[in-house]
């Protein structure tokens, strides 16, 4: 965009493009082996050894954060250093981080922080300040890792409104399961008058 004097106003807008930790984890329901699991800190986990590269996950995550590898098809992604909370310790992201823009901690209390730091936000004039993924009313169930943003989510390349793309899954199985039957009871029905109507020769 053109500033004044001719310029152009420019600006980054940085956010980590990691696993989101789905309370209402589509990947999970569509791994056929069980290799994606919630963990006991409620981050999800693709073991990639038990990975037969099917691949099913990638087209469900809301986010596209599961990338696959071309030689095998196995899946990897964030797995908010697992081994690092079964030690006591916080994920690799945020003890590392310089400016403590990434934080580790209970969901409760992190919301809170965020919240009070929008509103610091938009008392400065960032009006576009937003949290996303913080709510366990949206399409997924909130996010195990959410995000303050300062534009809108398409412009960081996220779905304004995520939803756990296997929602409609117990429906779709419902109605494939009446057509299934009409369909049996339409050929049973062909078959008995077949069979009353049918001669010798």
């Amino acid at each position: 965009a053109s500033g004044e004097g001719g310029g152009t106003d420019f600006r980054w807008l940085m956010a980590s493009d990691v696993c989101k930790h789905c309370t209402h984890a589509a990947c999970l329901d569509v791994c056929p082996t069980g290799s994606l699991f919630r963990t006991e800190f409620g981050t999800v986990v693709v073991q990639e050894d038990i990975c037969n590269g099917c691949g099913y996950c990638v087209p469900a995550c809301p986010y596209g954060v599961i990338d696959q590898r071309k030689e095998d098809g196995r899946v990897w992604k964030c797995t908010l250093c697992y081994d690092r909370l079964g030690e006591g310790l916080e994920p690799a992201c945020a003890k590392a981080c310089p400016t403590d823009s990434i934080q580790y901690g209970p969901l409760d209390e992190l919301r809170e922080r965020a919240a009070a730091r929008v509103e610091q936000l938009h008392g400065i004039g960032v009006e576009d300040a937003r949290l996303y993924g913080h709510d366990p009313e949206d399409g997924v169930g909130g996010d195990g890792a959410f995000f303050l943003l300062l534009d809108e989510p398409e412009v960081y390349g996220l779905p304004p409104d995520p939803v756990v793309t296997t929602r409609d899954l117990p429906s779709m199985w419902k109605h494939a399961g009446v057509a299934a039957a009409a369909l049996v009871g339409g050929l049973a029905a062909v078959f008995a008058v077949h069979g009353r109507t049918g001669g010798a020769r």
